[in-house]
Protein backbone atom coordinates (compact mmCIF):
# COMPACT_ATOMS: atom_id res chain seq x y z
CA UNK A 1 0.00 0.00 0.00
CA UNK A 2 1.03 3.41 -0.62
CA UNK A 3 0.82 5.75 2.10
CA UNK A 4 0.44 9.02 -0.13
CA UNK A 5 -0.46 9.59 -3.35
CA UNK A 6 -0.58 12.59 -5.49
CA UNK A 7 -1.75 12.55 -8.83
CA UNK A 8 -2.80 15.90 -11.26
CA UNK A 9 -1.52 18.04 -8.39
CA UNK A 10 -1.61 21.79 -10.13
CA UNK A 11 -1.63 25.41 -8.99
CA UNK A 12 -1.44 28.18 -10.97
CA UNK A 13 0.03 31.67 -9.92
CA UNK A 14 0.43 34.77 -11.97
CA UNK A 15 4.62 33.65 -12.27
CA UNK A 16 4.46 30.21 -10.82
CA UNK A 17 2.79 27.02 -11.95
CA UNK A 18 2.75 24.13 -10.00
CA UNK A 19 2.42 21.71 -13.23
CA UNK A 20 0.91 18.42 -13.25
CA UNK A 21 2.66 16.93 -9.88
CA UNK A 22 2.22 12.79 -9.82
CA UNK A 23 4.39 10.73 -7.17
CA UNK A 24 3.48 7.66 -4.96
CA UNK A 25 5.30 7.44 -1.20
CA UNK A 26 5.76 3.93 -0.25
CA UNK A 27 3.90 2.97 3.25
CA UNK A 28 7.23 2.69 5.92
CA UNK A 29 9.61 4.82 3.46
CA UNK A 30 11.43 8.07 3.51
CA UNK A 31 10.82 10.40 0.59
CA UNK A 32 12.85 13.60 -0.06
CA UNK A 33 11.70 16.03 -1.96
CA UNK A 34 14.17 18.10 -2.92
CA UNK A 35 14.82 21.05 -5.12
CA UNK A 36 15.88 25.13 -5.47
CA UNK A 37 14.58 27.87 -3.28
CA UNK A 38 11.22 29.01 -5.50
CA UNK A 39 11.38 25.12 -7.25
CA UNK A 40 7.54 24.29 -5.95
CA UNK A 41 8.48 21.75 -2.99
CA UNK A 42 6.44 24.45 -0.07
CA UNK A 43 3.14 25.01 -2.46
CA UNK A 44 3.29 20.91 -3.32
CA UNK A 45 3.55 20.41 0.38
CA UNK A 46 0.84 22.89 1.11
CA UNK A 47 -1.27 21.24 -2.17
CA UNK A 48 -0.96 17.66 -0.33
CA UNK A 49 -2.46 19.35 2.78
CA UNK A 50 -5.29 21.13 1.37
CA UNK A 51 -3.78 25.11 2.79
CA UNK A 52 -4.15 26.01 -0.92
CA UNK A 53 -6.67 25.20 -3.27
CA UNK A 54 -5.34 22.92 -5.91
CA UNK A 55 -6.44 20.51 -8.89
CA UNK A 56 -6.08 17.39 -9.01
CA UNK A 57 -6.28 14.17 -6.25
CA UNK A 58 -4.32 13.12 -2.99
CA UNK A 59 -4.92 9.74 -1.55
CA UNK A 60 -3.53 8.95 2.19
CA UNK A 61 -3.49 5.09 2.57
CA UNK A 62 -6.41 4.90 -0.44
CA UNK A 63 -8.48 7.42 1.40
CA UNK A 64 -9.31 10.98 -0.89
CA UNK A 65 -8.43 13.88 1.11
CA UNK A 66 -11.04 16.32 -0.39
CA UNK A 67 -13.66 13.71 0.67
CA UNK A 68 -12.67 12.69 3.91
CA UNK A 69 -10.46 15.75 4.91
CA UNK A 70 -11.17 15.31 8.69
CA UNK A 71 -10.46 11.63 9.11
CA UNK A 72 -7.34 11.93 6.48
CA UNK A 73 -5.86 14.52 8.41
CA UNK A 74 -5.93 13.12 11.88
CA UNK A 75 -3.51 10.70 10.38
CA UNK A 76 -1.04 13.03 9.04
CA UNK A 77 1.73 14.87 11.40
CA UNK A 78 2.99 17.93 9.85
CA UNK A 79 6.59 19.53 10.89
CA UNK A 80 8.09 23.03 9.47
CA UNK A 81 11.24 24.49 9.98
CA UNK A 82 11.11 25.04 13.54
CA UNK A 83 7.98 26.48 15.63
CA UNK A 84 7.35 30.66 15.30
CA UNK A 85 4.12 30.90 16.83
CA UNK A 86 3.16 31.85 19.70
CA UNK A 87 6.64 32.99 21.22
CA UNK A 88 5.41 34.19 24.29
CA UNK A 89 3.53 30.89 25.42
CA UNK A 90 3.97 28.31 27.38
CA UNK A 91 4.86 24.51 25.60
CA UNK A 92 1.20 23.36 27.89
CA UNK A 93 -0.60 26.14 26.52
CA UNK A 94 0.27 25.21 23.23
CA UNK A 95 -0.59 21.73 23.62
CA UNK A 96 -3.74 22.36 24.87
CA UNK A 97 -4.96 24.17 22.19
CA UNK A 98 -3.03 21.86 19.51
CA UNK A 99 -4.24 18.48 21.10
CA UNK A 100 -8.30 19.24 21.16
CA UNK A 101 -8.10 18.81 17.30
CA UNK A 102 -7.45 15.25 17.31
CA UNK A 103 -9.40 12.29 18.66
CA UNK A 104 -6.83 10.04 18.85
CA UNK A 105 -4.58 12.44 20.76
CA UNK A 106 -2.80 10.35 23.15
CA UNK A 107 -0.90 11.90 26.50
CA UNK A 108 0.80 9.26 27.65
CA UNK A 109 3.04 9.07 24.52
CA UNK A 110 3.14 12.84 23.83
CA UNK A 111 4.85 12.49 27.24
CA UNK A 112 7.26 10.10 26.59
CA UNK A 113 8.21 12.73 23.75
CA UNK A 114 8.77 15.22 25.83
CA UNK A 115 11.30 13.30 28.27
CA UNK A 116 12.71 11.42 25.00
CA UNK A 117 13.69 15.17 23.71
CA UNK A 118 13.96 16.86 26.80
CA UNK A 119 11.24 19.07 26.53
CA UNK A 120 9.75 21.23 29.51
CA UNK A 121 6.29 22.39 29.17
CA UNK A 122 6.82 25.20 31.62
CA UNK A 123 9.11 26.92 29.09
CA UNK A 124 8.08 29.60 26.61
CA UNK A 125 8.75 28.81 22.91
CA UNK A 126 11.58 31.59 22.59
CA UNK A 127 13.29 30.41 25.17
CA UNK A 128 13.91 26.96 22.96
CA UNK A 129 16.71 26.30 20.35
CA UNK A 130 15.64 26.00 16.69
CA UNK A 131 16.99 22.41 17.48
CA UNK A 132 14.74 21.88 20.59
CA UNK A 133 11.47 23.81 18.28
CA UNK A 134 11.47 21.25 15.40
CA UNK A 135 11.70 18.54 18.59
CA UNK A 136 8.64 20.56 20.13
CA UNK A 137 7.01 20.03 16.44
CA UNK A 138 7.51 16.74 16.22
CA UNK A 139 6.09 15.49 19.83
CA UNK A 140 2.88 17.25 18.51
CA UNK A 141 3.02 15.29 15.30
CA UNK A 142 3.58 12.13 16.81
CA UNK A 143 1.13 12.22 20.05
CA UNK A 144 -2.56 11.78 17.65
CA UNK A 145 -1.01 8.12 16.48
CA UNK A 146 -0.16 10.18 13.00
CA UNK A 147 1.04 7.56 10.25
CA UNK A 148 1.70 9.85 7.60
CA UNK A 149 4.63 12.68 8.94
CA UNK A 150 4.88 15.36 6.27
CA UNK A 151 7.61 17.41 6.64
CA UNK A 152 9.08 21.17 5.29
CA UNK A 153 12.25 21.78 5.47
CA UNK A 154 12.34 20.80 9.19
CA UNK A 155 16.51 21.03 9.26
CA UNK A 156 16.65 24.47 7.86
CA UNK A 157 18.63 26.45 10.56
CA UNK A 158 19.90 23.49 12.66
CA UNK A 159 23.42 23.03 13.59
CA UNK A 160 25.39 19.85 12.12
CA UNK A 161 24.64 18.14 15.60
CA UNK A 162 20.93 19.11 15.64
CA UNK A 163 20.29 17.62 12.11
CA UNK A 164 22.10 14.61 12.91
CA UNK A 165 19.69 13.85 15.94
CA UNK A 166 16.64 14.70 13.79
CA UNK A 167 18.20 12.59 11.03
CA UNK A 168 18.36 9.58 13.54
CA UNK A 169 14.61 10.32 14.99
CA UNK A 170 13.78 10.11 11.85
CA UNK A 171 15.03 6.97 10.83
CA UNK A 172 13.54 5.40 14.52
CA UNK A 173 10.05 6.86 13.92
CA UNK A 174 10.11 4.65 10.92
CA UNK A 175 11.53 1.21 12.26
CA UNK A 176 9.53 0.93 15.13
CA UNK A 177 6.58 3.56 14.95
CA UNK A 178 6.16 2.40 11.16
CA UNK A 179 5.65 6.04 10.20
CA UNK A 180 5.86 7.22 6.26
CA UNK A 181 8.10 10.31 6.35
CA UNK A 182 7.98 12.97 2.82
CA UNK A 183 10.07 16.02 3.92
CA UNK A 184 11.19 18.96 1.63
CA UNK A 185 15.03 20.05 1.53
CA UNK A 186 17.81 21.05 0.05
CA UNK A 187 20.54 20.14 2.46
CA UNK A 188 21.67 17.00 0.34
CA UNK A 189 23.43 15.87 3.23
CA UNK A 190 20.42 14.92 5.51
CA UNK A 191 18.93 13.29 2.34
CA UNK A 192 21.74 11.23 1.72
CA UNK A 193 21.75 9.90 5.78
CA UNK A 194 17.87 8.87 5.67
CA UNK A 195 15.88 8.92 2.18
CA UNK A 196 14.43 5.83 0.33
CA UNK A 197 13.83 7.66 -2.74
CA UNK A 198 13.79 11.18 -3.95
CA UNK A 199 11.70 13.13 -5.93
CA UNK A 200 13.26 16.13 -7.89
CA UNK A 201 11.34 19.31 -8.65
CA UNK A 202 12.31 22.55 -10.68
CA UNK A 203 9.95 25.09 -11.85
CA UNK A 204 7.32 23.35 -10.78
CA UNK A 205 7.93 20.21 -12.72
CA UNK A 206 9.58 17.03 -11.68
CA UNK A 207 12.64 16.05 -13.25
CA UNK A 208 13.34 13.11 -11.28
CA UNK A 209 11.17 10.26 -9.47
CA UNK A 210 13.48 7.16 -8.07
CA UNK A 211 15.22 5.52 -5.39
CA UNK A 212 17.85 7.33 -4.16
CA UNK A 213 20.29 4.36 -5.50
CA UNK A 214 18.85 4.60 -8.69
CA UNK A 215 19.29 7.94 -9.06
CA UNK A 216 23.21 8.19 -7.97
CA UNK A 217 23.74 5.35 -10.32
CA UNK A 218 22.08 6.94 -13.42
CA UNK A 219 24.97 9.33 -14.01
CA UNK A 220 28.72 10.53 -14.40
CA UNK A 221 30.27 13.77 -13.39
CA UNK A 222 32.79 14.45 -16.43
CA UNK A 223 35.05 17.03 -16.39
CA UNK A 224 36.76 18.58 -19.98
CA UNK A 225 38.77 21.20 -21.22
CA UNK A 226 37.34 22.39 -24.46
CA UNK A 227 33.93 21.19 -25.83
CA UNK A 228 35.24 19.61 -29.06
CA UNK A 229 36.19 16.72 -26.67
CA UNK A 230 32.54 15.88 -25.76
CA UNK A 231 30.98 17.42 -29.49
CA UNK A 232 29.93 13.35 -29.89
CA UNK A 233 28.23 12.87 -26.79
CA UNK A 234 24.99 13.95 -25.18
CA UNK A 235 26.35 16.36 -21.85
CA UNK A 236 23.71 17.40 -19.84
CA UNK A 237 23.97 20.98 -17.86
CA UNK A 238 26.79 22.06 -19.05
CA UNK A 239 28.69 24.54 -16.73
CA UNK A 240 32.04 26.49 -17.04
CA UNK A 241 34.41 25.71 -14.03
CA UNK A 242 37.56 26.71 -13.14
CA UNK A 243 39.62 24.62 -15.38
CA UNK A 244 36.95 24.03 -18.27
CA UNK A 245 33.59 22.50 -18.02
CA UNK A 246 31.68 20.05 -16.32
CA UNK A 247 28.24 18.21 -17.26
CA UNK A 248 26.35 15.16 -16.21
CA UNK A 249 26.21 11.90 -18.71
CA UNK A 250 24.22 8.91 -18.58
CA UNK A 251 26.48 5.84 -17.37
CA UNK A 252 25.64 3.68 -20.37
CA UNK A 253 27.87 6.77 -22.55
CA UNK A 254 31.31 5.35 -24.02
CA UNK A 255 33.19 8.73 -22.57
CA UNK A 256 35.59 9.61 -25.00
CA UNK A 257 39.66 9.60 -23.77
CA UNK A 258 40.97 12.25 -22.28
CA UNK A 259 37.74 13.17 -20.25
CA UNK A 260 37.29 12.61 -16.38
CA UNK A 261 35.05 11.42 -14.92
CA UNK A 262 33.46 10.22 -11.24
CA UNK A 263 30.78 9.42 -9.21
CA UNK A 264 27.98 12.48 -9.48
CA UNK A 265 26.62 13.72 -5.66
CA UNK A 266 23.34 14.72 -5.05
CA UNK A 267 24.20 18.05 -5.67
CA UNK A 268 26.14 17.43 -8.63
CA UNK A 269 22.90 16.19 -10.37
CA UNK A 270 20.53 19.43 -8.97
CA UNK A 271 23.02 21.84 -10.21
CA UNK A 272 23.62 20.46 -13.80
CA UNK A 273 19.99 19.16 -14.01
CA UNK A 274 19.21 23.12 -14.09
CA UNK A 275 21.13 24.08 -16.16
CA UNK A 276 19.99 21.90 -18.85
CA UNK A 277 16.30 23.49 -17.85
CA UNK A 278 18.28 27.04 -18.37
CA UNK A 279 19.13 25.91 -21.63
CA UNK A 280 15.51 24.71 -22.73
CA UNK A 281 14.31 28.08 -21.85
Amino acid sequence: MNALEVKGLKKVYSKFILDEINFNLKDGCITGLIGRNGAGKSTTIKGILQIISTDGKILVFNKDISKEENQVKQMIGYVGGGFRYYPYKPLSSIRKAYSRFYSGWNQSKYESYLELFNLVESKKVRELSEGMKVKFSLALALSHEAKLLIMDEPTSGLDPISREEFCDIALELVRKEKVSILFSTHITSDLMRIADDVIYISQGKILANSSLNELLNKYYLIRFSNLKQVSDINVIGIKTVKNGYEGLVLRDIQIPIGVLFEEATIDHIMIHLEYAQKEKI
